[in-house]
């Protein structure tokens, strides 16, 4: 069996659960989320606590076993405390400010920057360069982060873009100038 498909999900206070044929939902102060069970997985509600099960022991069947408790741990979890991303913006004259459900940035373009936030994510800046990113779906949440850092990517040389406050950039040195060997 799954290690971690057979670990119980504890359900916080003011989160409720409801179990509808092979939907679950979960409700809780941050929001609200839904998601499908794949079939052969069964979800008991027991005091308190989610346990999935599995019917048959076949390799797709084991696989979906640890996933979908994972996923449903981190629907009770973004409900009940939410999850934040940071992104960093570096470089001379970037910046980010957010305007509504918008975000306007500067990078660097002969244009500025509108990235529409989507439903159920919500962000801050501080200090114009650090931007960050709220949310009760953490996968929701990922590919947002993901999007915002795909409009500017860091570069290995200056370090100039967009990148996650946790990712370390390698950086490369640059062209030797009057290098050995030039005539």
């Amino acid at each position: 069996m799954s290690r971690i498909g057979r670990l119980p999900i504890s359900i916080p206070e003011g989160v409720k659960v409801a179990l509808q044929d092979s939907t679950i939902r979960v409700e809780g102060p941050k929001g609200k989320l839904s998601a499908e069970i794949p079939l052969n997985l069964r979800v008991k509600l027991e005091g308190g606590q989610l346990k999935i099960g599995r019917e048959a022991e076949e390799r797709e069947i084991k696989a979906l076993h640890g996933l979908t408790r994972k996923l449903i741990a981190n629907m009770v979890e973004g409900v009940s405390r939410g999850f934040s991303r940071v992104l960093e913006i570096n470089g001379v004259g970037y910046r980010a400010e957010v305007k509504g459900t918008e975000l306007h940035l500067t990078l660097g373009y002969s244009h500025p920057v509108i990235f529409p936030l989507p439903p159920g994510v919500t962000a801050t800046v501080d200090r114009q360069t650090l931007v960050t990113l709220h949310g009760a779906d953490k996968q929701l949440l990922g590919k947002t982060a993901a999007m915002l850092r795909g409009l500017r990517p860091p570069e290995p040389y200056k370090g100039k873009g967009v990148k996650y406050r946790e990712e370390v950039i390698h950086r490369k040195a640059g062209k030797a100038v009057g290098a050995a060997g030039s005539t």
